[in-house]
């Protein structure tokens, strides 16, 4: 079900963004689709409410060769003394992302990709009523989201860590939230993980409108700690 526009009685969130997914494709078939090696710790999949913090799926690469390797959604800046030591950045914007310290790097030289089968956001009532969305492809491909990665370690601790990146949303999305992950195109993937030169901060762009589709899913989602498939089955809009 498509959304229809524009969304009656509800207002677009404003803030950050793409902080709850949906992973639910076998691990096989990601590596198949990127031609990655899948490392043999990867996260139980599937996962159809995938929070920050938690080990997700991430396609890398270097010496000529892809790999899909579990992650931390959360991305930890080398200065970080602790796991908790400053905010938690689950999220790139792309407008600053080769200026901020805690990404610059890490866009130049650890771009990956994440991939997913969609992504949650929610639009607000008047009385403050989160509605969700459920937000995947509309070719029903899988979301191959831009990304950039980053190893911590603080004595005996050590992570591999990821954060999504983000730009401006344009219409439709614009009018469920100001921001929108980025969404890489198969003839993209090569120059975004840093396969083929230079030119990678051109694909930091919203899709294009008629990429995504949208749907309202059941207000359980509004927990996370809500599980199962149903959270993703489309239910009628107001």
């Amino acid at each position: 079900m498509s959304i229809v526009w524009p969304i009656p009685r509800a207002r677009a969130t404003i803030g950050p963004m793409c902080g709850r997914m949906a992973i639910t494709l076998p691990h096989d078939a990601m590596a198949q689709l990127f031609d990655a090696v899948p490392s043999n710790d990867l996260p139980e999949v599937p996962n159809y409410n995938v929070c920050p913090t938690v080990q997700i799926g991430v396609v890398t690469s270097a010496e000529g060769t892809r790999r899909l390797r579990p992650m931390r959604w959360g991305f930890l800046p080398h200065w970080y003394k602790e796991v908790n030591g400053g905010p938690l950045l689950i999220n790139a914007r792309a407008e600053t992302i080769a200026e901020k310290p805690a990404f610059r790097a890490a866009a130049r030289e650890r771009r990956a990709i994440v991939p997913a089968s969609g992504f949650y956001e929610w639009t607000r009532l008047g009385d403050g009523t989160k509605l969700p969305w459920y937000i995947t492809r509309q070719d029903g491909s899988p979301l191959a989201l831009a990304a950039v990665w980053q190893d911590w370690e603080r004595g005996e601790e050590r992570l591999t860590t990821v954060a999504v990146v983000t730009t401006e949303a344009g219409p439709p999305m614009s009018d469920i939230h100001t921001r929108v992950p980025v969404v890489l195109e198969p003839k993209d993937w090569s120059l975004w993980l840093g396969e083929e030169g230079k030119g990678a901060a051109t694909l930091m762009t919203a899709p294009a409108a008629d990429v995504l589709n949208f749907r309202r899913v059941d207000p359980k989602v509004n927990s996370n700690r809500a599980s199962g498939p149903e959270l993703i089955e489309p239910i009628a809009a107001d």
